[in-house]
């Protein structure tokens, strides 16, 4: 069936509420059996701890897996029991705060049950790869190089392109004898993109990603239905933070770029210890601003918990910042906590942005239960 035609209006309308997407998990999801070695796409990944994860996964001899060639090792499904909770209805109903200017939030308190939650938060941090991304910036007319203070990992693709595969992640997606390479392709003409450019001699001539782009595994997929059904927003990427402890932050700011279109939706749930969620009004952009400014800036605090959500719609991102601070003290080791965030790309560049800074170029880590820590991980040879 031919792709409808792109408009300004397709961009930045206002989506209905709709239903949560049904689709076909028999191309991407592979049957695969339980071990200490998995194979899949001509190579061998070892797990070296072989610590169970109870409750949460499918520990059966016959568990289900997402795979694709971008995938650094195979991603589990979550257990029948934890994504019938994740994909029924919000446990409470969303309460809206809109009463200073600009903020237009939704707040769940919480949106999955905290038994939910908590299970759902042991198996992402056991199972999904994390990034610990550094990168240079200039501040000030100087260098300065960055390390990211917290893990990072994502998941999605911009509305121009689409995955080759039958995937929840992508409607309209095809399949075919090579589709779980999960081929990046134009979403109106259906041909080929280029992707990992920058990786290439000749990529100041060539056109495409700079990133490789990868999939939203079926694990993370099912909340991202649940929660566009019950917000009425469509979203394209999920992107998953850990903070180890009170030590990992994120600084002020705001999701405004261009990339995300005028006001985007984004949906932030969280999962683990309780964190503060701190929010301020932009400052005016102009003295004259100030001075017809009859009020003074604005603040809140939402102490989020496990399972709750935050929808931040309407002005919010052109008006205001947010931020998770470092505490310390008696509540710095709180036992981690993992924020996940959905949102909605619209061209190319927010694909190659997202992976730069939540992915980048470094080692992949992953969680080891033995260590209770990051670790990293490393592909056993064939």
């Amino acid at each position: 069936m031919a792709s409808k035609k792109r408009t300004i209006d397709t961009y930045f309308g206002i989506p209905g509420a709709k239903k949560p997407r049904d689709f076909d998990t028999s191309v991407l999801h592979e049957e695969s059996t339980v071990s200490k070695t998995i194979k899949t796409a001509g190579s061998h990944i070892t797990n070296t701890d072989n610590t169970a994860n109870p409750i949460t996964a499918k520990n059966s001899e016959n568990a289900v897996y997402s795979t694709h060639a971008s995938y650094p090792f195979p991603i589990p499904h979550l257990s029948d029991a934890l994504e019938a909770a994740i994909l029924g209805s919000p446990t409470r109903a969303g309460r809206v705060i809109a009463n200073q200017t600009g903020l237009d939030l939704l707040y769940f308190e919480p949106y999955i049950s905290r038994n939910t939650a908590r299970q759902l938060f042991e198996f992402l941090r056991s199972e999904l790869p994390f990034y610990r991304v550094e990168y240079d910036i200039m501040r000030g007319g100087a260098k300065a190089h960055v390390r990211t203070p917290r893990w990072t990992t994502v998941f999605g693709l911009d509305e121009t392109a689409r995955f080759e595969i039958n995937h929840p992640s992508v409607p309209g997606s095809i399949s075919g004898p090579q589709s779980l390479e999960g081929k990046v392709v134009d979403i109106l003409t259906g041909r080929p993109i280029l992707v990992g450019i920058h990786n290439t001699p000749d990529q100041r001539t060539q056109t495409g990603y700079k990133a490789i782009p990868r999939p939203v595994p079926y694990c993370l997929d099912a909340l991202r239905r649940s929660t566009e059904a019950a917000t009425g927003c469509q979203f394209n990427f999920c992107l998953v933070n850990y903070y180890a402890s009170g030590e990992d932050s994120i600084s002020f700011h705001s999701d405004d770029e261009r990339f995300l279109g005028q006001c985007p939706a984004i949906a932030s749930f969280s999962l683990g210890a309780r964190r503060d969620f701190l929010m301020k009004q932009k400052s005016p952009k102009s003295e004259l601003e100030e001075l017809n400014s009859s009020t003074s800036k604005g603040s809140l605090k939402l102490p989020l918990g496990n399972g709750d959500m935050v929808l931040m719609r309407g002005r919010t991102q052109a008006t205001w910042q947010h931020s998770i601070p470092k505490r310390s003290g008696k509540n710095e080791w709180d036992g981690g906590r993992i924020n996940i965030t959905f949102r909605r790309a619209l061209v190319r560049g927010g694909t190659d942005n997202y992976y730069q800074y939540n992915v980048g170029s470094g080692p992949v880590y992953k969680w080891s239960a033995a260590g209770q820590e990051m670790k990293p991980w490393t592909q056993a040879p064939n």
